[in-house]
């Protein structure tokens, strides 16, 4: 498949996240944003002719994941225990079979749990990359 030539919608993303070394959909995913950065250098110098210049630096990725909590879900669960080794993150944002994937490999930073009495109960997973993300044509 090749990448979207159009505007889509994200109603079919899908995330899954490495439980016991497999791949696993992640349950009842609402929404997620990734942020991929690269870091400037700033090379400026007498001859720049009064304009600063740059140069490309390190990259990195970031972001974080809204849900409904599941607790029967291998890969939530997975999601809950911050702070552990680094582990694969696949985010299709236009479905499996439309658009792109973006992988990485991710460390969870945070799960922040949200309850109200008229309400569902959420949460927020927020992960750091370490290393590169690739985006691939799904």
């Amino acid at each position: 498949m090749a990448f979207n030539t159009t505007t889509y919608t994200g109603e079919a993303g899908r995330v899954e996240f490495d439980v016991g070394g497999s791949l696993t959909n992640v349950a009842s995913v609402r929404s997620f944003s990734i942020d991929l950065n690269t870091e400037t250098i700033e090379d400026t110098n007498m001859s720049s002719g009064g304009n600063r210049t740059y140069k490309a630096g390190l990259t990195d990725f970031s972001g974080t994941m809204d849900l409904f909590m599941r607790d029967s879900d291998d890969a939530q669960a997975a999601l809950r225990t911050q702070g552990s080794a680094p582990a694969t993150l696949k985010l299709y944002p236009s479905g499996t079979t439309t658009g792109m994937s973006i992988t990485g490999e991710v460390i969870i930073t945070g799960f922040s749990i949200t309850s109200t009495f008229d309400g569902m109960v959420e949460a927020t997973a927020s992960f750091q990359g370490t290393g590169g993300a690739t985006i691939a044509a799904t």
